[in-house]
């Protein structure tokens, strides 16, 4: 058994290696796509956010006006950081306070809306973790940077 476990390991590391990259990007864009769009929304259906922030979400600390702008400016911003791979772990971090901010502030959301901002939170922990990958600008200028100035 032992032998086995020493012989299929690296053979299925071997296989999904060259994988990580395409991986740690998709979950970047699937979780970049979710919250751009609710940005969308609260963006082109301004009076309404409003009304959801001044009467539905439970922002906490947060006067509700602030929170409606900030929330909205995060959702708009954030997303396109995470896409290009530029600040992913701070932009990832940012997202997942965010992420946990709106399911607290928003209980109506659990029955039907959990579920995404448990896989949304997983992504960017993923993200948090375990950076970028080679498929973004962190990497690109991290690239740049070793080669110049060598950490000792």
């Amino acid at each position: 058994m032992i032998n086995f476990i020493r012989t299929i390991d690296p053979l299925f590391q071997q296989l999904t290696q060259p994988l990580q990259p395409l991986l740690l990007l998709f979950s970047r864009v699937w979780v970049a796509i979710a919250f751009f769009k609710s940005g969308l929304i609260k963006y082109n259906s301004w009076d309404s956010t409003l009304y959801l922030f001044e009467y539905e979400y439970q922002v906490p600390v947060l006067p509700w006006l602030w929170a409606a702008y900030s929330g909205t400016a995060l959702e708009l911003i954030v997303p396109v950081f995470l896409v290009l791979g530029l600040f992913s772990r701070p932009m990832a971090a940012l997202l997942f306070g965010f992420n946990i901010i709106a399911v607290v502030s928003y209980p109506a959301l659990w029955p039907q809306g959990f579920y995404d901002h448990q896989l949304w939170g997983m992504m960017l922990l993923v993200t948090l973790f375990w950076g970028a990958g080679k498929l973004s600008l962190d990497h690109w200028l991290n690239q740049g940077q070793a080669h110049h100035y060598p950490l000792k």
